[in-house]
C-alpha cells in the first residue's frame, strides 16, 4: 500500500511523455473528427434542403443509424469490418500511416455529423420565414440568401446544440482506445499498469479532460454572447 503522490507519477518523465503523447493525440483525434463532422453536417443540411424527397430521406436514414448505433460499435465496424473490405495496398498504407486513428477519425466525425446536421437544422427552422423573402428581395439567389443570411442565423441558433455535442466528441474521442488508438486513456492505462497508481493516474485523466471541456463550453459561450451582441446591432 502507498499514500496518494500525483507527483510519483508527473515527475516520472517516463510516465509523463506518455500522458502527454497521449493527450495530443486526443486533440488530434477530436479536432480531425470535428472538422469532418461539421463539413459532413453542412452537406447532409444540404441534401435536405435540395428540391424533392429523395434526400430528406436519404439524410434521415443517415441520422437514424447513426444516433441508434452505439458510437463503439461503428468503430469496431470500421477497423475490423470495412477496413477488411479495402484493397491491401491501401491496407498496407493505412497501417504504415497510423490507420488506428485515421478509423477513429472517420468513425467519430461520420457518427456526430448525424447530430451536428441535426443541430443545424434545428437552428435553421428557428429563423424567422421572411428572412429568405427578404434576403431574395436584396438580390440574393438561393445559395446566397442561405449562406449569407440564413445560415449565420441558424449557426447562432444552435450554437448551444453544438458546443454540447462538441463536448461530447471530445470524450467520445475515449473510445478510440478500443481500436488501439493510443489516446490520453489508453495513455492513462498504460501508466497505471506500469505505476500500479490508479487513483492518480485516473485522476490526471479526470482533470485533463474536465479542463478542456470547460475551455469547449466557454469559447461556446463567449462565441454565444458575441452573437447575441452582434444580433442586437
Amino acid at each position: 500500500m502507498h499514500g496518494f503522490d500525483l507527483l510519483a507519477v508527473l515527475s516520472n518523465p517516463d510516465f509523463a511523455g506518455m500522458l502527454w503523447s497521449g493527450a495530443l493525440v486526443t486533440l488530434v483525434v477530436a479536432a480531425g473528427s470535428w472538422c469532418l463532422a461539421m463539413g459532413l453536417a453542412l452537406v447532409l443540411l444540404s441534401l435536405r434542403l435540395a428540391p424533392g424527397r429523395i434526400g430528406d430521406r436519404v439524410v434521415a436514414a443517415y441520422v437514424s443509424y447513426h444516433r441508434n448505433v452505439p458510437t463503439l460499435v461503428q468503430l469496431m465496424l470500421w477497423y475490423f469490418g470495412i477496413a477488411s473490405l479495402l484493397p491491401d495496398p491501401v491496407q498496407t498504407w493505412l497501417n504504415d500511416h497510423g490507420a488506428e486513428a485515421v478509423y477513429g477519425v472517420v468513425g467519430l466525425g461520420l457518427c456526430q455529423a448525424a447530430y451536428f446536421s441535426e443541430d443545424l437544422r434545428s437552428g435553421l427552422r428557428a429563423v424567422a420565414t421572411g428572412q429568405m423573402e427578404a434576403a431574395r428581395a436584396l438580390g440574393h439567389g438561393f445559395v446566397g440568401a442561405l449562406r449569407h443570411v440564413l445560415m449565420p442565423q441558424a449557426i447562432r441558433n444552435a450554437l448551444p446544440a453544438l458546443v454540447n455535442h462538441s463536448v461530447s466528441l471530445f470524450k467520445n474521442s475515449s473510445l478510440a482506445m478500443a481500436i488501439g488508438v493510443s489516446e490520453l486513456t489508453h495513455a492513462v492505462k498504460e501508466v497505471e499498469n506500469l505505476s500500479f497508481r490508479t487513483f492518480e493516474t485516473y485522476l490526471i485523466a479526470t482533470i485533463a479532460y474536465l479542463a478542456v471541456s470547460l475551455v469547449i463550453m466557454g469559447i461556446g459561450a463567449a462565441l454565444q454572447w458575441r452573437g447575441q451582441v452582434m444580433g442586437a446591432r
